[in-house]
């Protein structure tokens, strides 16, 4: 672990504490141009770490503290996702797939993360999914089966056909008026390579994830 101290940051409103993980790629061309972003005040953006290609972890806002890395989204009654969540950037253009140190790397830490506020595997994300109208990371190369095969994410097995937006709603996403983007956030993630309409095998995936992983809709201040 390298500390890179970012001075962007803030509180965690609301007395909030982190019950989510959200999985960012960087979007630019080395992990060094990702740590000065994240790190100068103009940009007003930071995460809580940063993995580069080597599997270096760099840490650099306090878990405590309210990083800026999710923006505007939601995910089931959470609006601020900041201020619930621990944001992780992996060094990626998002084209090309994470490196074995990377994703070992990131192996190695999630739990970590998890047991300290337990956090369950269903609640670590991918920044699509909570913005699915405005992001795509951590895009279709990023490998969330083999997550779920550590037990750090979930993964759907064949369910009965449902309805697909209701499911989504149930799993977490914020469906209303990004009908579109939550199945393309869906594929992005649970099936990389489909394309077309809505269909059967996506319906019986996410009914799935909703009947075994619903999201936690307790009294949360949003």
């Amino acid at each position: 672990m390298t500390p890179y101290p970012s001075p962007n940051f803030g509180e965690r409103r609301g007395g909030s504490l982190p019950c989510l993980i959200v999985l960012h790629y960087t979007a630019m061309e080395t992990a060094q141009a990702a740590l000065e972003r994240l790190c100068d005040p103009v940009a007003e953006v930071s995460a809580h770490y940063l993995i580069d290609e080597r599997g270096e972890v760099f840490s650099l806002v306090p878990e405590e503290h309210r990083a800026w890395h999710a923006g505007a989204g939601a995910w089931g009654p959470i609006t601020d996702v900041n201020s619930y969540s621990i944001g992780i950037e992996l060094s990626n253009y998002g084209a090309h797939p994470f490196p074995e140190p990377q994703m070992a790397a990131l192996e190695d830490l999630l739990p970590q993360i998890m047991d300290r506020w337990a956090i369950r595997p269903e609640q670590v994300i991918g920044h699509s999914d909570m913005a699915p109208d405005r992001k795509f990371d951590p895009g279709r190369r990023f490998d969330w089966r083999r997550l779920a095969e550590e037990g750090l994410s979930v993964w759907p097995e064949h369910g009965e056909d449902a309805d697909f937006h209701q499911s989504a709603t149930t799993f977490g996403y914020a469906v209303k008026g990004r009908e579109k983007a939550v199945l393309d956030a869906f594929r992005q993630r649970f099936r990389p390579y489909a394309s077309g309409p809505l269909d059967a095998s996506d319906r019986a995936l996410m009914a799935d994830l909703a009947r075994r992983f619903p999201v936690d809709r307790s009294d949360i201040s949003t």
